[in-house]
């Protein structure tokens, strides 16, 4: 698209941007990928702690951070555009790998968690709502398969890559100068290649109102709308769970005698499955809705969880976590399209980063959670445990979610039937309009940001 052509929706229309997007994305899921499968070796190694929720600390601090950081990317994104954000968060990213590399004490690498959980806020959150602007309502699911592909897969390459250095080189500093190499190409693109998509909500604005202040959209998706905080508490049991992985399984796979390289493969293996299943089960629930990939995924989930808390060997490892990552893969698009389906144009960017807020505090739940149960219980209960909270999500999800795509023939987002209350889109309409008595009220553009989010 060059600057003299109207913004148009969908991802061939866009096919330049998108591909783009998902390539920044990559490095995004790579930067965080440095810490997956060292980390809590770091911390054990080098630092010598010992108590398990010591250990799992880093997570903790990673997904506060995150999940603040989620709420204003979305309020910045819509107040002064996505590009800028992105930005933002690559450069607040500069320091991480080498704070990671020669970090004196915990403290050090508590501290590079917190700036890496801003940057991953920030950065990811807006790839995503970048990506929803693009695709348009008919391939979002598709889009949100695409993004999580990329970054999920490169969280699992960049894990392999830095277990295998760790154990032909040092635990650090080598693995951990990739980031370096990560954080400046994704800097690089950003700034010099990367163009603006705030232009495209306006095509489906356009004719609708729907404004809603910054509580409404909190409240909204954190307790009113059914559909949307089923979706949020389902985001932070996956990221509980996700957390606990990340923490517990290479503590667990280490006491059964496996090697820092066994690990590696092993902490690749759940993400991989996760990122590459991403291309089937996002343009899946395009076809057959939301809410059964979503009431399933988690199942699966819990069934991979509880395949680990018993798991001994690499095989019996190795399946678990295929399980985990497959059920994973069901879960993570589909609950961003949800959100993008149900959120109305003018405040969806604001409703993502309150969902991702919800979601990303699962990582520091998860961590306390896990580390407190492990040291209490040991690691194998703790593992369980997670898993039975993860099956329970998923039939909150089934009682509570409504689905949100369209049905076949109904009206698209962008048809004059989907203004006036016609098909499928028409229950959406109702759905997006402001509560009885709220302030908000008449056409929700461009120029209408969502206000502050605290007030």
């Amino acid at each position: 698209m060059t600057g003299a052509e109207p913004p148009r929706l969908g991802i061939r229309a866009n096919a330049r941007q998108f591909a783009l997007l998902v390539a920044v994305n990559a490095l995004v899921g790579a930067t965080i990928g440095l810490e997956r499968s060292l980390l809590p070796a770091l911390g054990e190694q080098v630092f010598g702690l010992v108590a398990r929720a010591a250990t799992l600390s880093f997570i903790a601090v990673f997904g506060v951070s995150k999940a603040l950081t989620n709420v204003f990317a979305g309020w910045l994104a819509d107040r002064f555009g996505r590009r800028p954000v992105l930005v933002a968060g690559w450069l607040v990213a500069l320091p991480f790998p080498l704070l990671l590399a020669w970090a004196p004490s915990w403290g050090w690498v508590l501290a590079a968690n917190a700036l890496l959980g801003v940057s991953q806020g920030l950065t990811w959150s807006t790839t995503v709502i970048m990506k929803v602007d693009l695709a348009g309502p008919s391939r979002r699911g598709l889009a949100m398969g695409l993004n999580e592909f990329a970054g999920y897969l490169a969280v699992a390459v960049s894990a392999a890559v830095t277990a295998w250095l760790a154990s032909v080189t040092h635990l650090r500093p080598e693995p951990f100068l990739l980031g370096a190499v990560y954080v400046v190409a994704g800097l690089l693109a950003s700034a010099l290649f990367v163009r603006e998509t705030r232009h495209h909500v306006a095509i489906e604005v356009a004719g609708r109102s729907g404004a809603l202040s910054a509580h409404e959209v909190l409240w909204r998706v954190s307790v009113r709308d059914p559909t949307l905080s089923a979706a949020s508490q389902a985001g932070l049991v996956n990221n509980l769970n996700d957390g606990m992985a990340w923490g517990l399984f290479p503590l667990l796979q280490a006491r059964a005698g496996l090697d820092l390289g066994a690990i590696g493969t092993l902490a690749a293996i759940y993400p991989a499955v996760w990122g590459l299943g991403q291309l089937a089960t996002g343009p899946l629930s395009d076809r057959v809705g939301r809410r059964p990939l979503i009431v399933w995924g988690m199942w699966v989930q819990a069934t991979g969880i509880a395949v680990v808390a018993r798991a001994s060997t690499f095989a019996s490892f190795a399946a678990g976590n295929v399980l985990l990552g497959l059920g994973t893969a069901m879960v993570y698009p589909t609950l961003l399209a949800a959100i993008g389906d149900a959120a109305h144009p003018s405040w969806r960017a604001s409703a993502v980063g309150v969902y991702r807020w919800w979601r990303d505090l699962g990582y520091a739940v998860g961590a306390l959670l896990a580390g407190a149960l492990a040291d209490r219980v040991g690691l194998p209960a703790a593992v369980g445990v997670v898993g039975a909270l993860t099956f329970g999500s998923g039939v909150v999800v089934a009682v509570r979610m409504r689905d949100t795509r369209l049905a076949p023939g109904a009206a698209r987002d962008d048809s004059p039937d989907a203004a006036t209350g016609g098909g499928a889109s028409g229950d959406r309409a109702a759905r997006w309009a402001p509560d009885p008595g709220s302030a908000a009220s008449g056409d929700a553009g461009l120029g209408d940001p969502v206000p502050h989010p605290v007030g």
